[in-house]
């Protein structure tokens, strides 16, 4: 990214098995998607104990998903004992793009060679649990132009 910073995109972890299921056009359910997201928090806090920012391209689509990208298998386990310090969650600024299922479809269509088909879209917002307070994120439109896109997110990076 301009900002220097990591760039890591989630799909790129999806195992074998998560992506056949997706290209047989079957949806993910929540044991499918928990261990791809234990892996995502563990990249996050290396990059974090390395003070590397990094950007996580990711369809968190629960607040459960976006609870365990901040603190991990502590966050769904929460009857193991946390040893001091070890799982201190991990300051992260969500971004929700936002914006109707007609124009993310559009930009589905035209990507190409990816795993998941456009068809699964709707059972993705039937899943979609928008963030809300106290939730660490900003709503950003997806009808706006990438480069306003960016710009608000830095905004809200440096300036929020």
């Amino acid at each position: 990214s301009q900002l220097g910073w990591k760039f890591y995109d989630a799909d790129d972890y999806h195992s074998p098995a998560n992506k056949k299921k997706m290209a047989e056009g079957t949806p993910l359910n929540d044991e499918d998607r928990m261990p791809w997201l234990y892996a995502l928090h563990d990249i996050l806090r290396r990059e974090d104990s390395s003070t590397q920012d990094a950007i996580l391209a990711c369809s968190a689509l629960k607040k459960v998903y976006r609870r365990v990208l901040v603190s991990g298998a502590s966050a769904v386990e929460s009857n193991q004992p946390e040893q001091p310090g070890e799982n201190a969650a991990l300051k992260i600024l969500f971004v929700h793009l936002d914006g109707p299922m007609e124009i993310i479809a559009g930009r589905l269509e035209k990507r190409s060679g990816h795993f998941m088909p456009p068809k699964l879209l709707k059972s993705q917002f039937d899943t979609l649990e928008p963030p809300s307070a106290p939730e660490n994120f900003i709503a950003v439109s997806l009808e706006k132009s990438l480069p306003e896109i960016v710009l608000e997110i830095e905004h809200a990076v440096f300036e929020g």
